[in-house]
């Protein structure tokens, strides 16, 4: 497995590095933001292990540009000392996948490297198709209308959940499970994701797919018919 380390930290970037090489991963290291990003745009990685607070730019800012400008779908593990909703909000809607703060057990990061990398290769691979909305599993192109829609690798999830249980409601513990399996974020980051994943795939285009059923979960249907 390729990781890359994007943190200004020296000594908290060394014990990341030691313990992860120790578990026989190939390791690149980056101490700023446009280093990092240069890393991240050039080579292949399975897992990018980002700090929030970067110099040159920010943590926050370097996920915006790889998933918004470069349109690239690795999975990003945000690590910050700040432990506020507000702050970790932000790192989701950039497109970080994962939120670990500091201090942390290098243990439970490497678990959820692990995590990461090996639900981007369970999915099944097949072409899912819900009115003018497609996905290719093994691609992970993602069009609607004839418009191709880049997802970051937790979108991606969500929507191949959604997409392999159309026209059913679905609670939000067994989204959750489908995308975190028994150890999710807190409570309101599916909720963040959701919001993104609808200004997608809904907001550019006139009918909405994916629906709040109030008081019992979520689907997505091409139903044109309301709940």
């Amino acid at each position: 497995m390729n990781i890359l380390i994007v943190e200004d930290n020296q000594d908290i970037a060394a014990s990341i590095y030691d313990y992860l090489e120790t578990l026989g991963y190939t390791i690149d290291a980056a101490r700023d933001g446009l280093t990092g990003l240069h890393l991240a745009l050039t080579k292949d990685y399975d897992v990018i292990i980002l700090d929030l607070g970067l110099p040159g730019i920010d943590g926050t800012e370097l996920c915006r540009r790889l998933r918004q400008d470069a349109k690239r779908t690795i999975p990003v593990i945000m690590l910050t000392a700040r432990d506020s909703l507000e702050n970790k909000l932000e790192g989701f809607k950039s497109g970080a996948d994962d939120y670990l703060i500091k201090p942390f057990a290098l243990k439970e990061l490497a678990a959820r490297v692990k995590v990461l990398s090996e639900r981007i290769r369970r999915i099944p691979p097949s072409q899912l198709q819900i009115g003018d909305l497609s996905l290719n599993t093994e691609t992970h192109d993602v069009y609607r209308a004839g418009k191709h829609i880049n997802l970051n690798p937790t979108l991606f999830r969500l929507l191949v959940f959604l997409m392999q249980n159309p026209h059913r409601v679905i609670k939000r513990e067994e989204l959750e499970y489908a995308v975190w399996q028994d150890n999710p974020p807190d409570s309101d980051a599916l909720r963040t994701h959701l919001s993104n994943l609808r200004q997608a795939v809904d907001k550019p285009f006139d009918q909405p797919l994916i629906r709040t059923i109030r008081g019992f979960g979520y689907k997505l249907t091409d139903n044109n018919a309301e709940d």
